[in-house]
């Protein structure tokens, strides 16, 4: 192996630099070629690559939100077609080797690369935190304390303006970051899709609230679950509240990334690397109890499915209730 190509795919998220920075330098150290192809599977199909020259060339990206490499949308490569195109042009660039840092229909890009038999590696990059085999996704945290952050300046609204707050959170089909950054900001009410959840009942409790002298109230609602509007007119049906909706939305996808993401990319991207070093392909890594690990990524998508630790939210309601 002599070459390997390196790529971001889907929405970016904080540490995406991090994780490129880390996997051109471990190949670099090791005496490869490390290549960046532009926006995503898109830029790999026509050919949209280029050599990275120098590890001077990386300096001062580990800081840097989304991503260098950029990345575009390309539902064209859920076709047999042009995955078979993709694998032609990188032949005849001479890359040997594959590593998709995104999220999950990056890792089922890469997926079908393996499939077709070429050596590919999934890098787990997304704020959403729905990959199966990683405790954490490279972006996690830091859209977690951005919405953490965001929830205490509204906070400071709904307490000085006696409303209630019905504040949407990104995560795609997950409830993650909900649960994190709710939490956190001390929450009246956390609704996920991975859990159960009663509207009516949650208005009787701010009702009961304000009786005794608790004027104001925060809900996060992850959005899958519906959108903050929507939530906020179904909330108001059952209570005279002075309510108001927000949806965060991109703002958590972009910005700083924090030491925990910044660390955990490092890891990840040098790990994909080494394993690629030691020969083996068709993985996808994660972050167990702090330390990489690596699982074929055929099982890992097909047999596995991530799981959100509903548990927080039944603590969040001791906490609150």
């Amino acid at each position: 192996m002599k070459r390997i190509g390196i790529l971001t795919s889907g929405g970016d998220s904080q540490g995406m630099n991090a994780a490129v920075r880390a996997i051109a330098r471990s190949a670099m150290h090791a005496g490869l070629e490390a290549y960046g192809i532009n926006l995503g599977y898109k830029g790999l199909v026509e050919g949209n690559v280029f050599k990275m020259d120098s590890l001077a060339d990386l300096d001062g990206i580990i800081n840097r939100g989304g991503t260098i490499l950029r990345s575009a949308r390309f539902p064209e490569f859920a076709e047999e077609e042009t995955q078979l195109k993709a694998i032609e042009m990188l032949k005849k660039l001479g890359i040997d080797a594959l590593v998709v840092i995104g999220g999950d229909g990056s890792y089922h890009g890469a997926m079908k690369l393996t499939k077709h038999g070429f050596n590919s590696i999934g890098v787990p990059g997304t704020i959403d935190n729905d990959i199966p085999g990683t405790d954490f996704t490279i972006g996690f945290d830091t859209a977690v304390n951005v919405a953490t952050d965001a929830l205490d300046r509204i906070n400071d609204t709904a307490r000085s303006h006696q409303r209630i707050f019905v504040v949407e959170v990104m995560g795609r089909g997950a409830g993650d970051i909900a649960l994190w950054s709710g939490i956190a900001a001390d929450a009246d009410a956390i609704v996920i899709p991975e859990r159960e959840y009663d509207i009516k009942a949650i208005a009787n409790k701010l009702t009961e609230n304000r009786k005794n002298g608790k004027d104001n109230g925060l809900i996060v609602v992850a959005e899958g679950v519906m959108s903050a509007e929507e939530f906020k007119a179904e909330l108001d049906k059952y209570g005279d509240f002075d309510s108001r909706a927000v949806t965060l939305a991109h703002v958590q996808r972009g910005g700083v990334p924090t030491a925990k993401d910044r660390v955990i990319a490092s890891q990840l991207g040098d790990y994909a690397v080494q394993l690629l070093l030691e020969g083996k392909g068709g993985m996808a890594v994660g972050i167990r109890d702090g330390k990489p690990e690596a699982h074929d990524i055929i099982d890992t998508l097909e047999n596995h499915k991530h799981k959100t630790d509903v548990s927080l939210a039944d603590l969040n309601d001791r906490l609150r209730f």
